[in-house]
C-alpha cells in the first residue's frame, strides 16, 4: 500500500515529483471521454520511466495467440487495444536547452485531477543543468462535449532569466505497446501533412485496417497577447511537428494552446478521415480554449448532479468514491453500441482493453442507477449484436443447434482468451449475460426489450446449458463437469455451485420469458420461434424444466453451507490468517499447483451467487455461508472486496463492510496490489459504487420495486447518493437519525424504506426515521 495522494474531496493531488511513482501517477491521473483516453504522461519530453498511452475506443489488433501446443477450440488471437498516436506531445527548449524532468531539478511540483470539471492540471519549477529556472503550468482535458477533441494549454515562465522559449507541438505515430511481442509495432502510416500552425497523421492498424487520423492546430501567446505563428514545419516517417519560438523576458509567460482531434474510421469514411480530423482541430481552435473548457466543465458539473455520492466526515472515502465515479464516466458513455468496457478502460494495456463478464456483473448496475436507461441498454445491445459470434464460439467447442457461449474475453464477439481453464471452463459468464437482461428489465420496466432482443439471447444460452449438463445416475440429478467458477484459484472442478445455480436460474427465466413474449407480442414471438427454430427437435421447454428441477446444487449436511464445488470440503480448511504474511499475495509466492490444491479463494464464488440472488435466501443462510467462505478468501481479484462489503452490510457486520469498502474504493489511489502502474481497475470501480449504494444504502430492486434499508458507518457523519429509477431521480440522504428522500424529478414514485412502502410525490421530500 502507498499513501502519497493528498486527501481532498474533489481533487486527486500529488505534491512533489518522485520518478519512482511516475507510472502509478500516469494511471491515476488518466483522462478520457468514452471515445478516447490518455494516460497522464507529460507533454514535454521525459527520458525517465514512463508508460506512454493514448487509446482510441474500438480500435484493436488481433495478436496471434502463442501457446506451447494447440487445442481444438482455441481462439486464434488475443485482441489488444492499441497504444495509438501520441497527440499530447509538446517538446520544450529553453535557449536551446531541452526541458526534461529526468535531468532537471524539479521543485514545487503539483499534479491535480480536478474531478468536478474533468481536468488534469500540473505545475512545477524546473532548474535546468545550466541553472536557468522556469515555471511550467499545463491544463489538459478530453472534451465530453466535442468528443473528438483533446485540448492543452501549456505555459512556460522564465524565473531567473530572459530568453528564447521553443515549443515543438508534435504528433507521433512511432508508438509501442508495453505488452507487445518482440517489440512489434502495429501501425503503418497512411498519410501525413503539416503546415504553418497545423499538422495531421493518419495511421492504419495492421491486420484490422482501422484508420485513425490525428490532427492539431495551435495558437501562441506571450503575456496574454496572441502571437503570429511562424512555424518551422517538421515531417518525417510517422512524425509531424511545428517548431515555434518566442522571446520571453523574466517573469513573462509564453503559452501554447494545442487543439487536437482524434478520429477513427468507426466514425469517418477512410477517404475523408484526414480532412475530417483537420477540420475538427480547426473548429476547436475557432471555439477557443476558454469556451471549450467552459462547455466541458459545465457538462461534467451536470453529470455530477445525477450521480454524485457525498460522504461527510471521511475525506479519504469521499475522494475515493468520486474518483471511481469519475473514471467510470470517463470510460463509457453509452453513445455507441459497438463499444464496451475494458478492465483497464483507457488507463493501461493489461487485459488487452477488451470486454469481460465484469461489464454485466459489475458495471451494468452502476449505469442502471446513475444514467439514462439507454446507456445500460446499449451494453445489452452490444451482446445481442454478438449473438451469432457467441453461437459460433460454442460451435467451435462442439455445441449445436444454436447454443451460444459468450466469450470470456472479446472486442468483436469472438473469443480471444488464450488460457484453457478460462476459455473452455469459466462458462459462468453465460449466466452473467442472461441475468443482465433480467436486471435491466427489473430496474427499468422496459419489458419490450425481451421481445426486441433479449429472448433470442436467452434461448441460445439455455440451449448451451441444456447441452453442457449431463445426467448422473449416482447423483440422481444433472451435473456439470470440468468448469472454473469465479474463483480462478480452482480449475477444472465439478459442480461449481455458482455455475450450476446460474444455469438453473437461466433455464427457468427463459421459460418465463417465452410465455411473457408469447402473451404480449404474439407476432414477434412467432418470428423468434421461426428464426431460432425453437422446439423443432425436442420439447425444449420440458427438457429445460427437468434440468432446472434436478440440477445438483451441493449443500454440506453438517453445516448447511453451499459447497463451492465437489471435493471442496475435503481440503485443509485453514483460514487465510494461517498464511504467513511474507507469502502474500499467494499468486506471486506460491506455485500454481499449491494454489490449486489449497482452500484459498481468489474472489467471491458461492458468495457471488448469494449476492446475485440474495432475495432467495434468509439471513441465516447468508450468515452461514459468509462466515464460512470469507475467512478463506484472499481477495486477490479487484472484483472481490465489493461483494464482501455488500454482504457484510446486509448482515450488519459494519466494521467488516467498511474495511472492504475502503479497500475496494482506494485500491488504485493507494496502490494496494502494487499494480496501479499498468492501469486502473475500472470494472471493480463500479463495485465500489455498489458497496455504497447497495451495501451501506441497502438499495435493492425486487419485483420491479425500489427498496432501501440504509445503514450509517460509524466513520461517517452522513452520506447521500442519487438513484435513477423508472423515470424518477431520487436523492437519498442518510443522517444519524433519518433517511431523507428527495424526488428531483416530475415522476412520482413508491419506494420501500426499511420494509414499509412510502409514496414519494414528484418534487417532494420525505423523511423516514432511522
Amino acid at each position: 500500500m502507498r499513501d502519497y495522494i493528498k486527501k481532498d474531496p474533489w481533487n486527486i493531488i500529488e505534491e512533489g515529483f518522485d520518478p519512482a511513482l511516475n507510472r502509478i501517477s500516469e494511471s491515476i491521473f488518466s483522462i478520457g471521454n468514452g471515445k478516447m483516453g490518455q494516460r497522464a504522461n507529460f507533454e514535454e519530453k521525459y527520458s525517465g520511466s514512463s508508460l506512454r498511452g493514448s487509446y482510441v475506443a474500438g480500435v484493436y489488433y488481433p495478436d496471434k495467440t502463442r501457446v506451447g501446443w494447440w487445442k481444438n477450440g482455441y481462439p486464434e488471437y488475443f485482441a489488444k487495444v492499441l497504444n495509438a498516436t501520441n497527440w499530447i506531445g509538446i517538446n520544450v527548449a529553453i535557449d536551446g536547452e531541452e526541458l526534461d524532468l529526468a535531468t532537471a531539478k524539479v521543485s514545487a511540483f503539483t499534479r491535480v485531477l480536478n474531478m468536478r470539471e474533468g481536468l488534469l492540471q500540473r505545475q512545477f519549477v524546473a532548474t535546468l543543468p545550466s541553472g536557468k529556472q522556469v515555471q511550467v503550468r499545463s491544463t489538459r482535458f478530453t472534451s465530453i462535449v466535442d468528443a473528438d477533441n483533446g485540448v492543452i494549454r501549456y505555459e512556460v515562465t522564465p524565473l531567473n532569466f530572459s530568453g528564447k522559449i521553443r515549443f515543438t507541438p508534435l504528433i507521433d505515430l512511432n508508438v509501442f505497446n508495453q505488452d507487445s511481442n518482440y517489440d512489434e509495432q502495429f501501425w503503418t502510416e497512411v498519410s501525413r501533412a503539416a503546415g504553418n500552425g497545423s499538422a495531421v497523421i493518419t495511421g492504419e492498424t495492421k491486420k484490422t485496417q482501422f484508420h485513425v487520423a490525428t490532427a492539431f492546430a495551435i495558437e501562441l501567446a506571450l503575456a496574454g497577447e496572441k502571437q503570429a505563428i511562424n512555424a518551422e514545419v517538421v515531417t518525417q516517417d510517422k512524425f509531424v511537428a511545428n517548431v515555434v519560438e518566442v522571446n520571453a523576458t523574466q517573469d513573462q509567460t509564453a503559452t501554447l494552446f494545442k487543439y487536437a482531434a482524434v478520429i477513427s474510421s468507426l466514425y469517418s469514411d477512410k477517404a475523408a478521415i484526414q480532412s475530417d480530423a483537420e477540420k475538427s482541430a480547426a473548429a476547436a481552435m475557432s471555439k477557443g480554449f476558454d469556451t471549450l473548457l467552459k462547455e466541458h466543465s459545465d457538462a461534467w458539473i451536470q453529470k455530477w448532479a445525477e450521480c454524485d455520492i457525498t460522504i461527510e466526515g471521511d475525506v479519504a472515502a469521499q475522494q475515493a468514491i468520486r474518483f471511481n465515479i469519475l473514471q467510470m464516466n470517463q470510460t463509457y458513455t453509452g453513445e455507441d453500441e459497438r463499444l464496451n468496457i475494458g478492465p483497464k478502460g483507457f488507463t493501461g494495456e493489461k487485459y488487452g482493453g477488451v470486454t469481460y463478464w465484469d461489464t454485466e456483473a459489475y458495471c451494468l448496475p452502476f449505469y442502471l442507477k446513475t444514467a439514462d436507461p439507454k446507456v445500460a441498454r446499449q451494453l445489452l445491445v452490444y451482446r445481442y449484436k454478438h449473438l451469432q459470434k457467441a453461437i459460433e464460439n460454442a460451435a467451435k467447442l462442439g455445441f449445436k443447434d444454436g447454443a451460444a457461449l459468450y466469450p470470456m474475453v472479446t472486442i468483436n464477439g469472438e473469443e480471444c482468451h488464450n488460457e484453457w481453464e478460462i476459455t473452455f471452463e469459466e462458462i459462468h459468464r453465460n449466466g452473467a449475460m442472461s441475468f443482465a437482461i433480467y436486471n435491466y428489465i427489473n430496474h427499468t420496466g422496459d419489458t419490450g426489450y425481451l421481445a426486441e432482443y433479449g429472448l433470442e439471447v436467452l434461448i441460445a444460452i439455455s440451449r448451451f446449458w441444456r447441452q453442457r449438463v449431463q445426467w448422473s445416475d449416482r447423483r440422481n440429478g444433472y451435473i456439470m463437469l470440468g468448469v472454473t467458477g469465479p474463483n480462478e484459484y480452482e480449475n477444472n472442478v465439478n459442480n461449481n455451485w455458482y455455475t450450476n445455480l446460474l444455469a438453473q436460474w437461466t433455464l427457468n427465466y427463459t421459460r418465463e420469458s417465452l410465455a411473457q413474449v408469447q402473451a404480449s407480442n404474439p407476432a414477434r414471438y412467432a418470428e423468434i420461434v421461426q428464426k431460432t427454430n425453437f422446439g423443432a427437435k425436442e420439447d425444449e421447454l420440458a427438457a429445460w424444466s427437468d434440468i432446472a428441477a434436478k440440477i445438483v446444487l451441493p449443500v454440506d449436511q453438517q453445516t448447511g453451507v453451499f459447497i463451492q464445488h465437489d471435493g471442496f470440503m475435503d481440503k485443509d480448511l485453514q483460514p487465510m490468517s494461517a498464511i504467513p504474511k511474507g507469502e502474500y499475495p499467494i499468486h506471486k509466492n506460491w506455485s500454481w499447483d499449491r494454489i490449486l490444491r489449497s482452500c484459498y479463494i481468489k474472489q467471491a464464488d458461492v458468495l457471488q451467487g448469494i449476492y446475485t440472488f440474495e432475495a432467495n435466501y434468509d439471513k441465516e443462510t447468508l450468515r452461514k455461508n459468509f462466515d464460512f467462505y470469507e475467512p478463506l478468501t484472499v481477495h486477490e481479484s479487484s472484483l472481490s472486496p465489493c461483494i464482501h462489503s455488500i454482504l457484510a452490510s446486509s448482515l450488519g457486520y459494519e466494521d467488516l463492510a467498511y474495511k472492504f469498502y475502503l479497500r475496494t474504493a482506494r485500491l488504485d489511489l493507494d496502490d494496494y496490489n502494487h499494480d496501479t502502474d499498468d492501469g486502473l481497475h475500472i470494472t471493480s470501480m463500479a463495485g465500489t459504487w455498489m458497496s455504497v449504494v447497495e451495501g451501506f444504502g441497502g438499495v435493492r430492486v425486487q419485483q420491479g420495486q425500489l427498496r432501501l434499508a440504509p445503514a450509517l458507518p460509524k466513520q461517517w457523519q452522513g452520506y447521500s447518493f442519487r438513484i435513477t429509477f423508472r423515470g424518477a431521480l431520487v436523492k437519498v440522504a442518510v443522517t444519524p437519525n433519518a433517511v431523507i428522500l428527495e424526488n428531483e424529478s416530475d415522476t412520482a414514485l413508491n419506494v420501500h424504506v426499511y420494509g414499509a412502502e412510502k409514496n414519494l410525490p414528484a418534487r417532494q421530500i420525505l423523511s423516514v426515521a432511522r
